[in-house]
């Protein structure tokens, strides 16, 4: 079709033939758009015309698509998707003029996987202002997320009915060792686990409740020899020989050449989500954001 004849198709032409299509009756189809019965007969006769093809067939029995004109339809929805689309995109951007959106986290998702993601959004939306707040512990992610102090806030899965949420990955908990250490077989058992001295966080960390647990289900009881607050410095104690450790990979990025890793004799994940406040009317740019989130790339360790 040449230029000139697709820049006379209008789109009050492919919606009278979508809902001719829909109705089978020209009569309810004028109905639906809410024009008079005239205006669609001129409306699919001008198309037909511009496209040198009979798209309907009318008869006793109402109007029905020809073969070509069921061809066509599946265009002339494509089209009004494209342009609801791109409505729906101008929407999104008006709304993603100034502002801000604020995040909750704990630490290890700050640091590894937050700045990526903000310096992403920020590119896209560069009028957006980001507030971060990372936090020792869950608790505090989640409440600052209950009091409206926080529009996205990052926890473990399940969590509260309070909260909507979406999976971004699961994290393993992985085991720590000196340089030093050799393993007895071909992967680490229970026992070892068991028999050597571990550098852990404090008893009460939300991180390593899993773990515990999982432990004790298989009749394994860590020996503590030191209790750390800091991530970091539990792999610079380990890295330095005295002791193991488990924790999350992500929380122990990055790894010390030298620190050997090894998965636990049963495998566990924390599972890490980003979660909305339910029933919370929710800013574009909180979506945007979790958009940004989704991409697979982004949520692996840097």
């Amino acid at each position: 079709m040449d230029v000139n004849r697709q820049s006379q198709i209008k789109l009050s032409q492919l919606r009278a033939l979508i809902a001719v299509a829909d109705r089978g009756n020209f009569g309810e189809a004028a109905l639906q758009l809410g024009i008079s019965q005239s205006a669609v007969s001129h409306a699919i006769a001008t198309l037909e015309d511009l496209l040198g093809v009979v798209l309907i067939s009318r008869g006793r029995h109402g109007a029905h698509l020809t073969p070509v004109g069921d061809r066509v339809l599946t265009y002339a929805h494509q089209m009004m998707q494209s342009l609801d689309g791109m409505l729906k995109e101008a929407n999104l951007a008006k709304g993603l003029q100034g502002g801000q959106i604020r995040i909750a986290s704990f630490r290890s998702v700050a640091t590894h996987i937050l700045p990526e993601a903000i310096a992403q959004f920020r590119q896209r939306f560069p009028d957006i202002t980001v507030r971060l707040t990372d936090h020792e512990d869950l608790p505090e992610v989640e409440q600052t997320l209950r009091e409206g102090r926080a529009d996205i806030g990052f926890t473990y899965l399940p969590t509260s009915a309070d909260f909507e949420v979406w999976e971004l990955l699961q994290d393993e908990f992985v085991a720590l060792f000196p340089p030093t250490f050799k393993l007895k077989g071909a992967r680490l058992s229970w026992e070892e686990l068991a028999t050597h001295p571990m550098i852990m966080p404090p008893e009460n960390d939300a991180t390593l409740l899993q773990f515990y647990e999982h432990c004790l289900a298989f009749g394994c009881t860590v020996k503590v020899a030191y209790r750390v607050n800091t991530d970091s410095t539990i792999v610079s104690m380990v890295a330095r020989g005295l002791g193991a450790a488990v924790l999350p990979r992500l929380a122990a990025e990055p790894i010390p050449a030298g620190v050997q890793v090894f998965s636990l004799p049963v495998p566990i994940y924390r599972v890490i989500g980003a979660a909305v406040l339910a029933d919370a009317l929710q800013v574009p740019a909180v979506f945007a954001f979790l958009d940004v989130l989704k991409c697979k790339d982004l949520l692996m360790p840097h």
